[in-house]
């Protein structure tokens, strides 16, 4: 798999971070999107550690990007730009954030729940059953385990979903499981949110009310750390914005608001 998508013109401002980690081409609908006005870098991360993909990044900015880009990053690949835009403040115009997890341990503790809780008993009952299977060192084929948790996962971090086809061209537990697992030691040690101190762009966070994911988890560390720092909370609006049919078309407004400044 490349690790690299390119859309529109040919000069290439803008970068679209996706999640996971491990779930590549997943902004495929944003960056289509945007490519009307846009030159539009779609990186796809490959590397199985936390510094690997931020160097992974960095290299792909510099070889493709017309620098300073605006990172757009999107679940984890808001933290993802964050750290990039941290290490290497030279390369990062601005920075937003979609649907950020949260900077500080403490907002994290009702994320699983607030999910089971929005499950069927049935579907409870599968999740767990998953997630068994991850935490098995025997289970085989982990990817498509992983394939399933995650449907689950989107379903009850959506609010009023439109139709929309999965376009994560391969899940892979292992760059989920080893970058995961550095990110949450690097929130659980302040030093996540002390890299703040490192950013000199812009930084929008833009976030849905309904997303598990709470968004004063993000609103209120950034808020204290970063110098020029605007939140936007998004009605009726889950995990993903450009697939809630209520939020979508405020989503792109303000997205593309963004991107001209």
């Amino acid at each position: 798999m490349k690790n690299l998508r390119k859309y529109g013109g040919a000069s290439y401002r803008v970068a679209l971070i996706h999640g996971g980690p491990g779930a590549p081409g997943e902004m495929a609908p944003v960056a289509r999107e945007l490519a009307s006005q846009w030159g539009i870098l779609e990186p796809f991360q490959t590397a199985d550690t936390l510094e690997g993909q931020v160097e992974e990044l960095r290299a792909v900015l510099e070889r493709n990007a017309d620098l300073p880009v605006t990172l757009v990053g999107y679940s984890w690949g808001a933290w993802l730009g964050y750290l990039v835009a941290a290490r290497h403040p030279t390369l990062v115009k601005k920075l937003i954030l979609i649907s950020s997890g949260p900077f500080e341990d403490g907002y994290a503790t009702d994320i699983m729940k607030t999910r089971l809780n929005r499950l069927t008993e049935v579907e409870r009952t599968e999740i767990s059953a998953l997630l068994e299977k991850l935490n098995d060192p025997t289970t085989e084929d982990k990817d498509t385990t992983m394939a399933r948790t995650g449907e689950l996962i989107s379903k009850a971090d959506a609010y009023d979903p439109i139709q929309h086809k999965d376009e994560v061209l391969a899940v892979q537990y292992h760059v989920f499981q080893s970058v995961w697992n550095d990110a949450e030691e690097l929130r659980s040690s302040g030093k996540l949110l002390q890299l703040a101190e490192q950013i000199k762009c812009p930084v929008t966070a833009i976030h849905g009310d309904y997303d598990p994911h709470p968004a004063e988890g993000v609103k209120k560390p950034l808020t204290n750390m970063l110098n020029d720092f605007r939140f936007i909370l998004l009605e009726n609006c889950g995990h993903t914005p450009w697939i809630e049919r209520q939020a979508r078309d405020e989503f792109f407004g303000i997205l593309k608001e963004e991107l001209k400044t």
